[in-house]
């Protein structure tokens, strides 16, 4: 089948980005937090190669490939700290601290994919060990501990396969596409000693190397921590979802899973991957939701350690719209009656409203129409650096309902289903030029109240 007689109405690069968007998440991305794919695991390498020469053809070979996904799967992706005094070529490099622990489901009921970012400091219990970090769960028990610990934390959720990314992955992975396009929001200067980094970094839009990425994903601000780490991790995402949109990236593509092979370790079989590649080419943009695990920090007086403390009633609602658990103690029929959503949806939401437009005044005023409409705990943060098109509905604490309903309210904005907000706020909405089309009709609600 030639390139004009194709019933795939979906340009060349389209394609290509959804099969580097399953290389990407399906081994997902870590900085260390890796961002390889189960199709970098050690198989056969004939097998790769004569899927690289069958997908380098313009070819409908999504209907070639004899796997599909055929129910959801969850697994369970860790990007490893460097072990000190190993070899890089050795197994013992998956045996560290999880840096980075992520959850993915592929969903082929809803066509969906959904990313829990699971910050390392989180608390939980460790059997034989007792109260620990979760990144600890990989050192005492290897893949299988580390799921264990985390289904039992997640409401006894399944987690059927692994993915471990050795550390260095993601700085070659960066260095093999030519770079990610970031937006650096502040200036980044912070010594890591442990993992050997030294991180300077100016703000603004930039096109930053391996090192550099690393840098961004790794640096650790004195108020935010490791939350923030999450949240550069989610931006970093973005931003190689769209650099492996360029043309340019495809003739490297033999190239980059040759050299990433040796940093991965997983469970995946051969034709699991080839059903997770699949199911990646049916995938929309906005497929993909990204949230990360609510809690608070702990206090300093609290533990010995520093920990994140999971908030459950967050873990809960989080389980049951990304994961499709339900829980006994909620009420599901009434909570999702299209005619009751306004009703029961809680109005005392944190709401943080960042203005990201050019007009100054942006976010004061709409915070005081979001007050005027009921939403009582709406408070504005400083401006975001950098100017944005479009207002975004940011969905920080993972409530996907609730941001529909503020959504509606505004009457405007995109839903982004990541953890990219302001933290601590249950929403944020960054203000984006198109919030100022309304400004002349809200100064005029405004003036009535």
């Amino acid at each position: 089948m030639n390139n004009t007689s194709s019933t795939n109405s979906r340009p060349i690069w389209f394609k290509w980005w959804f099969w580097m968007f399953i290389l990407l998440l399906s081994g997902t991305i870590t900085t260390s937090f890796g961002a390889i794919t189960a199709l970098f695991a050690p198989v056969e390498p004939e097998f790769i190669t004569q899927l690289l020469q069958e997908f380098t053809t313009d070819i409908l070979w999504r209907k070639r490939l004899p796997y599909q996904l055929s129910r959801p799967i969850n697994i369970l992706v860790m990007g490893i700290d460097q072990v000190p005094g190993v070899a890089e070529d050795s197994p013992d490099v998956f045996e560290g601290r999880s840096d980075t622990l992520l959850l993915v489901r592929a969903n082929p009921t809803n066509k969906t994919v959904s990313l829990l970012s699971v910050p390392r400091d989180t608390q939980v219990r460790i059997p034989g060990i007792g109260l620990a970090k979760i990144n600890e769960a990989n050192v005492y028990g290897g893949p299988k501990l580390a799921e264990n610990v985390l289904e039992n934390t997640l409401n006894d959720i399944e987690i059927e396969r692994y993915v471990r990314v050795s550390k260095g992955a993601f700085r070659e992975l960066v260095e093999q596409l030519g770079g990610v396009e970031v937006f650096v929001p502040q200036p980044m200067s912070y010594v890591d000693n442990t993992q050997k980094l030294n991180i300077d970094l100016q703000p603004g839009w930039q096109t930053l190397n391996g090192e550099q990425a690393e840098q961004f994903a790794r640096f650790r601000e004195e108020v935010y921590g490791d939350i923030g780490r999450v949240q550069r991790q989610q931006v970093l995402l973005k931003a190689l979802r769209s650099r492996v949109t360029n043309v340019a990236v495809l003739p490297r593509l033999p190239q980059i899973i040759r050299v990433m092979q040796k940093y991965v370790d997983t469970n995946l079989t051969f034709q699991e991957m080839l059903a997770l590649v699949s199911f990646s080419l049916d995938l929309e943009r906005d497929d993909l939701k990204m949230v990360m695990l609510p809690g608070k920090p702990s206090s300093r007086n609290q533990y010995l350690a520093s920990y994140w403390i999971i908030d459950e009633a967050g873990r809960d609602r989080i389980l049951e719209q990304y994961f499709d658990i339900k829980l006994d103690k909620f009420n599901y029929d009434n909570i999702y009656n299209p005619m009751e959503v306004n009703e029961i949806l809680p109005l005392e939401n944190k709401i943080a409203v960042q203005n990201a437009s050019s007009y100054s005044q942006a976010a004061t005023k709409f915070a005081q129409y979001l007050r005027d409409q009921g939403f009582y705990n709406v408070y504005v943060v400083p401006d975001w650096s950098d100017k944005q098109r479009f207002t975004q509905v940011i969905v920080q604490g993972g409530d996907l309902e609730s941001a529909e309903v503020v959504k509606n309210t505004l009457g405007f904005g995109n839903i982004e289903a990541a953890s990219t907000g302001e933290i601590g706020s249950d929403l944020t909405i960054r203000l984006g030029e198109d919030a100022v089309n309304t400004i002349n009709a809200l100064q005029e609600h405004l003036l009535e109240n």
